[in-house]
């Protein structure tokens, strides 16, 4: 088995020696509500792959797009993203090599951008939107809001996504993290299996249980996870330093997460509000781990909720470049 690089992320679904188990729980009623919105699933094409989606929402509001962090898929949203689909019209996407997306032959940050902004185009938004992307989603939502980000883009919301000088030392780490797909006897047997990379402390099982089980799919003989096991493998670039060239070129509203137990550390913020022109709101969230949705979720809602008034009632701060 190939070692794959270790990029902090969202990467989920691997065997473990210390695997999660499923805990019985009784779901708050605000979890239960946002599961029950209506959500519509959609594909569309991109460069020869399909890309699947889903929407909440009314068409004609301001829009919303969410992504998913490495490894991950749309569903790790679902119970963030329906909260705001009573003002905005929704879209969260599985990036290609994610989630119910085709696989390719090799991945790119820049071709994920046209992912994004693929989706953004045909999800009937009133206007420019927002884009949320956690971890590495963050990373892709910084080059979004560089590559696309005039005129196409109201802003982004990056949650946790450590942009750092590219390290020698971190570009040959390894982890055995991927591996090829196991297939499993049944739903129920591979759920037990499930863990996110970084572990974290402290999870809401309630949480766990629904990303887990939208996590797997059906195939010969049992289910597997959805994930590409070759996509870092096959991924073009650095992927701890994807988004750092682009830092300096950002042409709409931006704002940093950071989680207190996650991986933008201080030094890391400050390196990244420097690189941005110093005028980029970076908000701290307590006692969340680096996959906030699944500790800390009604927190990471305030947080995105606050940005978004403050942006539909505030005139934005031009970085240095733009001015």
């Amino acid at each position: 088995m190939a070692d794959r690089p270790h990029v902090g992320d969202s990467l989920a679904g691997y065997d473990s020696t210390h695997p999660w188990t499923p805990t019985p729980s009784s779901a708050p009623g605000w979890f239960t509500a946002a599961l029950g919105v209506p959500a519509e699933s959609h594909t569309i094409t991109v460069e020869g792959a399909t890309v699947a989606y889903r929407t909440w929402g009314d068409a004609g509001k301001p829009g919303l797009v969410f992504v998913h962090g490495g490894g991950a898929h749309s569903y790790w949203w679902t119970h963030i993203a329906a909260m705001f689909a009573q003002d905005h019209r929704i879209a969260a996407l599985d990036l290609t090599g994610h989630g119910d997306s085709d696989h390719r032959a090799s991945y790119s940050v820049e071709q994920w951008t046209r992912e994004v902004m693929a989706v953004a185009d045909a999800s009937d938004f009133a206007g420019p939107p927002v884009v949320i992307g956690h971890s590495m989603g963050g990373m892709v939502a910084i080059v979004t809001a560089a590559v696309a980000g005039e005129g196409r883009l109201a802003g982004a919301i990056v949650g946790d996504s450590p942009v750092t000088e590219p390290d020698p030392e971190v570009a040959s780490a390894r982890l055995g993290v991927f591996r090829q797909a196991k297939v499993y006897p049944s739903l129920e047997a591979a759920l037990p299996h499930f863990r996110t990379v970084p572990a974290q402390d402290h999870y809401l099982d309630y949480v766990v249980d629904h990303v887990a089980r939208h996590s797997l799919c059906e195939t010969d003989g049992g289910w597997r996870w959805k994930f590409d096991p070759n996509l870092f493998s096959a991924f073009e670039g650095d992927p701890r330093g994807i988004a750092l060239p682009y830092l300096g070129d950002i042409h709409c509203r931006l704002a940093l997460l950071a989680f207190e137990n996650g991986l933008l550390t201080e030094a890391i913020s400050q390196f990244m509000y420097d690189r941005m022109g110093r005028v980029t709101p970076v908000v701290n969230i307590p006692e969340a781990g680096h996959h906030a949705m699944l500790d800390q979720p009604l927190l990471l809602i305030t947080a995105i909720r606050a940005l978004l008034a403050d942006w539909d009632h505030s005139t934005p701060i031009l970085t240095g470049r733009d001015r």
